[in-house]
């Protein structure tokens, strides 16, 4: 019976032992992770270097995109809900309306980041983003150089072609290549067209159908990301005029066909958005948010309902005379990658 007795004390111990490492496992905290889409290349950076992060941090993470569908995008932050994430990093793929999904996530007592692009006249927690206002505003000097360089002056139509209507970051972006535009009265704005879906093929009619009405006398077109620039490129090449001798391109996002096109002189540059800093920063804030640990910001940025505490991260024109000293010094693409035959 004593024997008996201690081979029971024994379990028991073992059973409270386990119990307790199988409640580490179990004390987990769950973040949800959700992109306006997975149609640029860039993306699977985003969700690839964002996971990593926070499960080294110790977290379990629930992803998904949205293949820029509002409704779609609703459905799957409720699934995230329903399975008990404690903070969700959002994308909104429409700025204007997805408060109220950041609404829905505090009245459950969930916290949500923005990630990438600032939702507006909504409650949100915290903001990690990169400086859509400066993307514009290189992409506009940029040009204003390329003018000075190829047409011995700041003259000129310009097309801009711009992303999801009412999306904050493409409003940013525009705002910042506007301002360039206004500040140069030799330059005539032609073409300032939103496309939803930030669609490359609507890109590719819109250039074509200026090109078309102008007779290809259009000197510069400013695209707020690669896919959008790539339709531009399509519509160029059509013309033969994919050169940046004769046009100047601009794009966002480095996609790697992209900087191709910039180490091949068909676009004139890009941006790059250094994704790593982005993504596992969010993951990091998210997971402390989770934590109950305090998290420091950069600023607070007023969105027209609050001021959210907001982390910017870094953004750098990609040129055809730096892509190497850049974007292949630093990891991003390899040589052999865009310096493809």
């Amino acid at each position: 019976m004593t024997k008996l007795f201690k081979l029971s004390a024994l379990a028991i111990v073992a059973i409270f032992a386990f119990s307790s490492v199988s409640g580490v496992a179990e004390a987990k905290v769950k973040i949800g992770f959700i992109l306006k889409t997975m149609q640029e290349e860039r993306y699977q950076r985003d969700k690839a270097a964002f996971i990593a992060k926070a499960e080294e941090m110790g977290a379990e993470v629930y992803f998904d995109s949205a293949n820029n569908d509002e409704q779609t995008q609703l459905a799957k932050f409720e699934n995230m809900l329903a399975k008990g994430c404690q903070v969700i990093v959002l994308q909104p793929v429409n700025t204007g309306t997805a408060g109220n999904m950041v609404r829905m996530a505090n009245d459950e007592g969930v916290k949500v980041v923005g990630y990438d692009s600032m939702l507006v006249n909504g409650p949100l927690d915290y903001m990690v983003m990169q400086d859509s206002w400066a993307v514009g505003n290189l992409q506009g000097e940029a040009m204003v150089e390329w003018l000075k360089a190829k047409k011995g002056a700041v003259e000129g139509k310009v097309a801009l072609i711009m992303g999801q209507p009412g999306d904050s970051n493409a409003a940013a972006m525009s705002s910042g290549a506007l301002k360039i535009i206004e500040e140069n009265p030799g330059l005539e704005l032609v073409v300032q067209q939103s496309h939803e879906g930030w669609s490359p093929d609507k890109a590719m009619a819109t250039a074509e159908n200026a090109l078309t009405k102008f007779a290809n006398k259009i000197d510069a077109f400013i695209c707020n990301n690669s896919g959008m620039a790539r339709g531009v490129v399509a519509a160029l090449d059509a013309q033969g005029l994919a050169d940046t001798e004769k046009v100047f391109v601009a794009g966002s996002d480095a996609d790697l066909v992209n900087i191709q096109y910039v180490a091949q002189g068909k676009q004139t540059v890009e941006i790059w958005k250094k994704i790593k800093p982005l993504a596992e920063t969010s993951a990091e804030v998210a997971v402390k948010l989770a934590n109950g640990e305090d998290v420091k910001a950069d600023m607070e940025i007023d969105n027209g309902f609050t001021k959210v505490p907001t982390v910017v991260t870094s953004v750098v024109l990609i040129t055809k005379d730096n892509i190497d000293s850049t974007i292949i010094a630093e990891g991003f693409y390899t040589k052999e990658q865009v310096y493809v035959k």
